[in-house]
């Protein structure tokens, strides 16, 4: 049966599509839209000027179900385009294994980790915390960013604020894994963490495993 794309997940025409040549010698990454400041970031930092920057829709984390099958179709874009690598941003983003099995498929690597928050603090140290951890809800840059529309709208809470103690009711504390120096996101995050009802700490990670893809060759 045909999978079917999820709303924003429309692709160029076939005509475009077809390039051929259009990525002869680049790198394509297909990251998710929450990645795309930090990607950008690292590119002009070491230079990437070979590579070229796609980003699904972030609201995706909401419906993962739809996940593996965009970035399978924008791979099959790329490859049409004649990229000379393709690399996904992405971790499993509970798809259950399901962006595995797919870029296995396709032969395409991934970023580390079932999730961004491991890979932003590295796999290993995020598995060191895992029990310490386990009550614990996170928050990077871009979360903070989007707090409203991605947690507070997203899971309907402006609407049903009684849903705050069914969702939230296990954790304990908000833990913000910072990827920069910034009072202001640090002061939003802290108001994030009062308004679910949570304790606040604040972890500077940088951009952890998300640097290495972007400064090797």
């Amino acid at each position: 049966m045909r999978s079917r794309l999820a709303p924003g997940a429309r692709l160029a025409p076939d005509e475009e599509l077809a390039e051929r040549g259009k990525g002869e010698g680049r790198t394509l990454i297909i990251a998710c839209g929450a990645l795309a400041r930090e990607i950008l970031f690292l590119r002009k930092m070491h230079g990437r000027d070979d590579i070229d920057l796609h980003c699904l829709p972030a609201s995706w984390h909401n419906t993962p179900q739809y996940i593996t099958e965009g970035l399978r179709a924008r791979i099959r874009q790329g490859r049409a385009q004649g990229y000379e690598r393709i690399f996904a941003a992405y971790a499993d983003c509970g798809t259950g294994g399901g962006i595995d099995a797919m870029l296995a498929q396709e032969g395409v690597e991934r970023l580390p980790g079932a999730h961004c928050y491991a890979f932003y603090t590295g796999v290993e140290t995020f598995m060191e915390r895992l029990e310490e951890d386990a009550r614990c809800f996170f928050l990077t840059d871009y979360l903070v960013r989007n707090f409203d529309t991605l947690i507070i709208k997203g899971m309907m809470l402006d609407d049903h604020p009684e849903l705050l103690e069914e969702y939230f009711g296990n954790y304990e504390k908000l833990v913000y894994l910072a990827q920069s120096e910034d009072e202001d996101l640090t002061a939003r995050a802290r108001a994030a963490a009062d308004r679910l009802g949570l304790a606040f700490e604040r972890r500077f990670t940088g951009l952890g495993d998300l640097e290495p893809p972007l400064a090797g060759s």
